[in-house]
């Protein structure tokens, strides 16, 4: 499939329609501008993938809204060079968004099949997150911590301790907490044993799965 100055308008149309519904920063509009969602789909799909909606992938995942990844993005205020977190790279749209705004990303896959998918296609469109790891997104990544940001794109039933205490001081973690519904929810780290917890809404997302041994 190739990118098209079609696609492109479809993209700068996206990215009016997220800039409606409250999507401001103007580096997280840019980053839906560019990136080429329809490569990131099934391409019988490829007609929708403009279209403000979540979508089916492989091992019964799906890419997430594009105003839910825009969201996240904006709410986490990624800046270059922040050191970021991903759990649940998924098709890798959010992985590109955040390389797209500069960040310095680590992000762990769960699926083995899309681990391997995700983990050759990235790299064919230029983006290169600085570690890939197939593996349990509870338990974070403890060799590389601190992170400045923690984006959890995948609902889980509770908040795991681990990515509490993998934060800087000053640090987000951004995580849909719950069942079939999830409420986003951001932890600040005000200090080694202070969060801040604010919540913003409700969303839908696949459940986070757990390791099992």
């Amino acid at each position: 499939m190739k990118d098209t100055s079609k696609h492109q308008g479809l993209r700068n149309q996206l990215s009016k329609v997220l800039n409606s519904k409250g999507i401001t920063n103007e580096n997280v509009l840019n980053a839906i501008r560019q990136i080429p969602r329809h490569l990131f789909i099934d391409s019988s799909f490829e007609d929708h993938a403009y279209k403000d909606k979540a979508f089916p992938i492989a091992a019964e995942q799906t890419i997430s809204q594009p105003y839910t990844v825009a969201f996240q993005s904006q709410t986490l205020a990624i800046l270059p060079n922040d050191k970021v977190l991903e759990i649940g790279t998924g098709s890798g749209y959010q992985t590109a968004i955040l390389l797209e705004l500069k960040a310095e990303v680590f992000t762990i896959e769960r699926q083995r099949e899309l681990f391997k998918k995700t983990s050759l296609f990235l790299p064919k469109l230029g983006y290169n997150p600085k570690r890939f790891i197939f593996g349990d997104g509870y338990k974070g990544l403890p060799d590389q911590a601190p992170f400045d940001k923690i984006i959890v794109t995948a609902g889980a039933p509770f908040v795991p301790k681990p990515l509490l205490s993998q934060l800087k001081v000053g640090g987000m973690l951004l995580i849909p907490v719950g069942g079939e519904k999830q409420i986003m929810t951001l932890f600040i780290r005000k200090s080694v044993k202070e969060f801040e917890k604010k919540e913003l809404g409700d969303f839908a997302f696949v459940p986070m799965l757990e390791e099992k041994n």
